[in-house]
Formats: C-alpha cells, sequence, structure tokens
C-alpha cells in the first residue's frame, strides 16, 4: 500500500478540507487534472524505467490487466480512509476523487494520494502546522491502513 501526503494552496482561502485521489486516466474535474499535471512535472524527475524483455505492446496488457486490479483495492482503502479522516478533519464535498498523478501509477500497488488540507486557508494550515492536528490526521490514516490490512487480505 502506498500513501502519498500533500497539502496543497487554493486561489480562494475560504476552500478548505481533505480529499483522497485513486487513479484514473480521466480527471474528475479541471481543478484535479491542472492539480495532477503540476504533480507530475515534479514527478517526472523519477520515471520508472520499464524492463525491454516484452514486446511493447504484451507489456502495456499485462500492466492494464495488473493495474485494474489495484485501482480497485485502491479505491476500497480510499473508501476506508475517508471516513477515518473525517473523525479528525473537514472533508471536501466529492471527497474521493481521480486523477493521473504519476504516484498512483504503479500497476501492483494500491495507491492513494492525501490531500491533507490547503495551506491557503488559516484553519487547515494551523492545524497541519500542530503536532496535535498533524497527530491526528496521521493516527486516522494509521487506523486506516491497519483496517484495510485486516478486511482486505486478498489486496
Amino acid at each position: 500500500l502506498f500513501v502519498s501526503l500533500h497539502a496543497d494552496k487554493h486561489s480562494n482561502s475560504k476552500v478548505r478540507g481533505a480529499s483522497v485521489y485513486t487513479l484514473s486516466e480521466k480527471a474528475s474535474d479541471a481543478e484535479t487534472e491542472a492539480l495532477a499535471q503540476r504533480e507530475n512535472e515534479v514527478d517526472a524527475l523519477f520515471d520508472v524505467n520499464f524492463s525491454q524483455e516484452y514486446d511493447e505492446e504484451l507489456r502495456k496488457i499485462l500492466i492494464s490487466l495488473v493495474q485494474r486490479t489495484t485501482m480497485t483495492c485502491s479505491a476500497k482503502f480510499a473508501g476506508e480512509l475517508i471516513p477515518e479522516l473525517g473523525k479528525s478533519t473537514k472533508l471536501l464535498g466529492r471527497t474521493h476523487r481521480f486523477a493521473g498523478f504519476r504516484v498512483l501509477k504503479a500497476p501492483n500497488v494500491p495507491s492513494v494520494l492525501v490531500e491533507m488540507g490547503y495551506l491557503s486557508n488559516r484553519k487547515d494550515r494551523d492545524m497541519l502546522l500542530s503536532e496535535k492536528g498533524r497527530y491526528a490526521l496521521m493516527n486516522r490514516v494509521a487506523t486506516a491502513i491497519a483496517s484495510y490490512f485486516i478486511v482486505h487480505e486478498t489486496c
């Protein structure tokens, strides 16, 4: 299981709350697409180099099959993580979002990207800068991870 932790900013300082992203080639909205594009530019520095052992087309098919199962497992984890996060922080509407973040593209590792809040919002920023706030948030993430491995042994 891979969990990528992020804190973003927004042009509207009133926007606040956490959200969870899982992989999709089509972003759930224009703002999500722009965010994924910015993040992917940074992540391009650490690109994965796949083996040329297999024919290119066969490699794409195999990766697609594995990735489909991985995406299902990622969505299951997001479904358990979101209610946990809501116990310690405000959640954005449409909390589970979808985008093509590079960090989520490992074909065989269930992955989520957690936007913990907005540094442009005073309440989110204060929570993220406080030890108590970070502890509460990460405690919820740890609880969701433990639950995920107990419930979903096959993922």
